[in-house]
């Protein structure tokens, strides 16, 4: 079945918004990987895009006027392994601290202070782990992550509440917890600064973005007028439009595809 014959199952209203942001000059299509574009899987090694959504916005990042970007809480050089972007894709990694806008692009670089301070956070985390059975670790270039998914929920429940102990007031040192993590780093950053970077580095007209954790909600917050936001699942959101599950984001890249191909052909 073809993306233009697939049945959508999308609100009227988020597809009247699709057709209208279709229309504008410069389009930014910034989307989430992890419960976005690939369903949430226990290992993080094994998350890839649904195929539709993978052939969707590969198309989208070859049409006139239009740029696809991902924003993830993933470090760049897993993102890329799991997401196989378009070569022409801009990728910000580790919640907005890691930015890749295509050749030349110079990697993050911590200074010895900020190493100091990684490496103590770890310490903490690998002991917390130590005692938590379940919960891994994941080393990212500015910032360590604790994983609960694969705990029982009391476990999970106490881990992260002893790393918060140990963490949340140390001098330098960012804390975020989403769904069964835990996100630290030394470097403050988050999605929601990455959408305004993205913003100006591209002179989008407007935004599509699409996320569904609670560390998308800073990318949702700053998005304005002319913008549509999605959020993928039932929790609570302050975005306008809403959609159930990653398969239904897939149906939402392919709304939006028909729509621009329409306008970048009568343009």
């Amino acid at each position: 079945m073809t993306a233009e014959q697939a049945p959508l199952s999308l609100s009227p209203d988020l597809l009247e918004a699709v057709r209208r942001i279709a229309e504008t000059k410069e389009l930014l299509v910034a989307l989430d990987f992890d419960g976005t574009l690939s369903p949430i899987v226990d290992r993080a090694e094994d998350a890839r895009p649904l195929p539709r959504s993978a052939a969707a916005l590969e198309e989208l990042a070859g049409l006139p006027h239009t740029t696809t970007a991902l924003i993830s809480g993933r470090a760049l050089e897993s993102l890329r392994v799991v997401a196989s972007p378009p070569p022409n894709t801009l990728l910000i990694g580790s919640h907005g601290a890691e930015v890749w806008l295509g050749e030349g692009s110079v990697g993050l670089e911590l200074d010895a202070e900020q190493r100091e301070r990684l490496a103590s956070v770890r310490e903490v985390l690998a002991g917390i782990v130590n005692v938590a059975p379940g919960t891994v670790l994941e080393d990212k270039p500015a910032g360590v992550v604790l994983h609960t998914r694969m705990a029982d929920d009391d476990v999970a429940e106490d881990a992260v509440e002893a790393a918060m102990i140990e963490l949340r007031d140390r001098p330098g040192v960012y804390v975020k917890t989403g769904k069964r993590v835990l996100e630290t780093s030394v470097i403050h950053a988050s999605k929601g600064e990455a959408v305004e970077f993205l913003r100006q580095a591209t002179g989008a007209t407007a935004i599509l973005f699409a996320g569904d954790d609670v560390t998308d909600e800073d990318a949702l917050g700053r998005l304005l007028g002319d913008d549509v936001g999605i959020k993928v699942g039932l929790d609570f959101t302050q975005a306008r439009y809403r959609v159930e599950a990653p398969v239904h984001v897939a149906e939402l890249l392919e709304a939006l595809l028909r729509e621009r191909r329409r306008v970048t052909a009568e343009a």
